[in-house]
């Protein structure tokens, strides 16, 4: 680490520090003003810092190794989350969410099946839901954070205790960072977040762009062109896997057969079949959420949710491009050259390439912008994680009438809390991709079932919710023990075949136990009062299986109107898939210097836009509640 790259690291965490500081003063008004910023932060500025907290780290070093081996066809491996969902968002979710008017996604959960003792069940467990989920991706950051510093930092953090070691360097480096977000994040609330992001965005749009052109510099077209083949450069596939690699670089080629995803037909499919009930599930209860709620009205979720996709995907990739296409040119031949492989964690491409092959002074900025990556994703969720905890379950069943102050005081002890348990779960992980496809595949494989038939069908009830959650929940804890202890069975046995099975893969078993717990919970007990659903169809105006509240309402209120876009917003949603996978592959296709793919993309990118503009933007426009 030279002189200069340490102290643009040092000038950047105590800038962020400091911002994060100075605005935390408008956080202690209260839990409206803690958690969403009072709702008067302009949404541009929502958009860049929900932008800024899906630019994590974590997941920029799992990309970086899946795009290194599997090529261009890499960005579909981004549909587990599934990335597009933001794009079910933008189109129609974000309006409806942002229609309910109150805190917490769990709080909204009682719009829709009433505060009753069925009700409040489903109001207990999306609460729980969430602040696992946030516990998961704490623990997914600390993972990634510390294998990342590890690298990157030349100083051994090793604790030792009489000899035996306490801490390794990598969750000593995880420790400190996470501490240091920690604090400025609990001081200020929202008000923190969205200021700290959206100075962290532009630290990582400047890092983006400095590596491509790093690449561009340091690198020539035939260096580049001599390691991957066309098939690394095309984006479609059949339904197994051809060679990736000429027959130089077999060893990745192996590396891809044993990864699990050679029937990449079956993936795909498996992946838009969790991606379109996952994303018409909605957000999950998280910071996104959080940030649709923290708009000042509907219109202008609508316009975050847009920009958010808009100022996301090129700035990332480029900075993935770059870093790929410097590991290519420098590292390929030598990961190839081991003969066991023994470098095929490609977690730790990224930061072995800017380790060893970026010059000083950029490797301080992508530094600075990797850890802003970092820090921005991880207060998003340190934020999100305790608004559950504290307000839709200690303020509302334990002490629902202390101050405003006991409120926020209570969320600094959640929010310590919340990230004890993350890191804790942090030191028993695997890796970055195994608690990758646990998130993207089981725990969010759990949540899809019920959050699906929230919307769309009238009968669904409390109870139905609670269950499906519930049982969903369950799953996908299974899952991660069976994950995480797989070398602990014995060959042959059900339980060893179960902890071998991809995550993917089990995403229809897992969502079939939360559909059957969802059905069995509604037609076991009664339908929610007919006042609530009435109220939550007149406010939200969802499509679905409605009519039986429709036609109550059309009996009371001849003018209220049937929603009947539901193929206009799918078409939009097909529209927005492809305009998104453009933003992707384009800065690709342009590091790579395939220039022909990188002008059809830039050209789909604009006629999608063209398109979204009057399908899209033009209909928002007109809103007016």
């Amino acid at each position: 680490m030279n002189t200069i790259d340490i102290l643009i690291i040092v000038i950047y965490v105590l800038i962020t520090l400091f911002v994060g500081m100075r605005v935390s003063k408008k956080a202690s008004k209260g839990l409206d003003s803690y958690f969403l910023g009072g709702k008067t932060i302009n949404w541009y500025y929502l958009g860049l810092s929900n932008g800024s907290g899906m630019f994590d780290v974590s997941g920029t070093a799992w990309m970086v190794g899946i795009l290194f081996l599997y090529g261009l066809k890499s960005f579909m491996f981004m549909w587990l989350w599934p990335i597009w969902n933001q794009i079910f968002i933008m189109m129609f979710l974000a309006v409806w969410i942002r229609r309910s008017n109150i805190m917490t996604g769990s709080e909204w959960i009682l719009t829709r099946f009433g505060d009753n003792k069925a009700g409040r069940a489903s109001h207990i467990i999306v609460a729980v839901f969430a602040i696992v989920a946030a516990i998961g991706f704490i623990a997914y950051f600390f993972e990634g954070v510390g294998k990342f510093m590890t690298i990157i930092l030349p100083w051994d953090l090793t604790l030792l205790l009489g000899g035996s070691e306490v801490l390794t360097s990598a969750q000593s480096y995880a420790l400190i960072i996470i501490t240091l977000t920690t604090f400025y994040t609990i001081k200020g609330g929202m008000y923190s977040v969205v200021a700290t992001e959206v100075i962290q965005y532009i630290i990582m749009v400047i890092a983006g762009v400095l590596v491509a052109a790093y690449s561009f510099y340091a690198f020539s077209d035939l260096e580049i062109s001599s390691v991957i083949t066309e098939e690394w450069k095309n984006i479609f596939f059949e339904w197994e896997l051809t060679t990736h690699w000429n027959e130089n670089y077999n060893a990745f080629n192996d590396l891809i057969d044993k990864e699990g995803f050679k029937m990449f037909g079956a993936f795909v499919g498996m992946s838009l079949f969790k991606g379109f009930f996952a994303s018409i599930a909605g957000p999950t209860p998280s910071f996104d959420m959080q940030r649709i709620l923290s708009t000042k009205n509907v219109k202008e979720a609508a316009y975050m949710a847009g920009f958010t996709n808009l100022i996301l995907f090129i700035p990332r990739y480029l900075l993935i491009g770059g870093v790929v296409v410097i590991a290519l040119v420098i590292l390929a031949p030598i990961l190839n050259a081991d003969p066991g492989l023994n470098g095929h964690d490609l977690e730790v491409l990224l930061p072995k390439v800017i380790n060893f092959h970026v010059p000083v002074g950029i490797k301080g900025l992508l530094l600075a912008g990797l850890l802003a990556a970092f820090m921005s994703t991880f207060s998003a969720f340190v934020n999100a994680g305790p608004a559950y905890l504290v307000n839709d379950l200690y303020k509302k069943y334990i002490s629902p009438n202390a101050t405003d102050k006991h409120y926020i005081k209570a969320s600094h002890l959640a929010s310590f809390f919340i990230v004890g348990l993350g890191v804790s779960m942090g030191f028993f992980a695997n890796s970055i991709n195994s608690l990758t496809l646990w998130i993207t595949s089981a725990l969010f494989g759990g949540y899809v079932a019920a959050n699906l038939l929230k919307w769309i069908w009238w009968r669904f009830n409390g109870w139905g919710y609670f269950w499906g959650m519930m049982a969903g929940l369950i799953s996908a804890s299974l899952q991660f023990i069976l994950d995480q202890n797989k070398d602990n069975f014995s060959e042959g046995t059900l339980l060893y075949e179960l902890a071998h099975i991809h995550a993917i893969y089990l995403f229809p078993i897992i969502f079939g136990f939360s559909l059957l717990g969802s059905l069995l919970g509604t037609f076991l007990s009664k339908p929610t009062e007919i006042t609530v659903l009435k109220s939550f169809y007149k406010n939200v105006h969802p499509w679905g299986w409605w009519n039986p509240v429709y036609d109550t309402l059309k009996a009371e209120d001849n003018a209220i109107e049937k929603n009947t876009d539901f193929w206009k917003d799918m078409l939009n949603c097909a529209i927005g898939i492809v305009w998104q996978s453009s933003m992707i592959v384009m800065p690709i296709y342009f590091v790579i210097r395939d220039y022909p793919k990188a002008l059809i993309s830039l050209i789909v990118f604009v006629i999608t836009s063209i398109i979204l503009k009057f399908t899209w933007f033009d209909k928002v426009r007109k809103i007016t509640n």
